[in-house]
């Protein structure tokens, strides 16, 4: 779409130059491309953006993403032999999941969840290590330091056990501001030019996106294709509406000053 739309272009003089940013990382954090994307955002009036649609809908927001990592160390001992030696540390952190969970508060749209726990070796043994792999969702940015003083004033109540926690929000929340809600009408205005009507939506995912709005660089989310089954097997794109996308893509490049 991007370059079909760019393609377009080339024998208009537009006011402005392209920029044209792909990247591989985006899945895995945008650890390597994170820098280079707010490199070029901070060059440029505007960033759109290739995400897949919310159904048919662009989008205007996006939670920002965090991940933690709670370990807790114990002492490992023989269960039936010297079970009172032990301190389980899956006993401490079954207790802070609990105080973790708690920390969801929907009403400010932030969701926290323990998406993966390991812990143990065989269950004669009383475990010595376990951990957890929390993810953590923000409406607001305000929210990243608010979660954060949560997480570090978690402690054990066993002190013969050591807890560790790393992590943080690593993608901050694109929230609907003035400057994305103008790119929002402007595409509304030029799609019913073309023949069809167009929404806007939030979502609780994050992309690069993400990045750039937090620049305070107006951006504008969800513009890619339509489809189904992200991440699946059955990931799919909905061909039929490829070209008037594209065709809206390429007036939004055109229009803006």
């Amino acid at each position: 779409m991007a370059l079909a739309a760019v393609r377009s272009l080339q024998q208009l003089k537009l006011a402005h130059p392209i920029t044209l940013l792909l990247n591989s990382d985006e899945e895995v954090g945008s650890t390597i491309s994170r820098p280079i994307t707010e490199k070029l955002a901070g060059d440029s009036s505007v960033v759109l953006v290739l995400e897949p649609a919310q159904g048919l809908a662009y989008k205007t927001a996006r939670k920002g993403v965090g991940q933690y990592n709670v370990q807790v160390t114990g002492v490992g001992a023989h269960s039936g032999v010297d079970f009172e030696r032990g301190h389980s540390a899956i006993l401490e952190l079954t207790k802070l999941v609990q105080t973790i969970s708690g920390f969801t508060n929907l009403q400010r749209k932030l969701t926290v969840n323990c998406g993966v726990i390991a812990g143990g070796t065989r269950s004669n043994v009383v475990p010595s290590h376990a951990s957890a792999e929390v993810d953590v969702r923000i409406a607001k940015a305000s929210d990243a330091a608010y979660v954060d003083r949560l997480f570090r004033k978690l402690k054990v109540s066993d002190p013969h056990c050591k807890l560790t926690i790393t992590g943080g929000i690593n993608r901050p929340p694109m929230e609907r501001k003035s400057g994305t809600i103008a790119l929002f009408k402007k595409a509304r205005e030029l799609a019913a030019e073309i023949g069809f009507s167009l929404e806007e939506a939030s979502t609780g995912g994050g992309s690069d996106g993400n990045f750039t709005a937090a620049l305070g660089v107006p951006t504008l989310d969800g513009m890619g294709a339509v489809g189904d089954g992200a991440h699946a097997a059955h990931e799919s794109v909905v061909i039929e509406h490829l070209v008037p996308r594209t065709a809206l893509l390429a007036a939004m490049i055109a229009s803006i000053e």
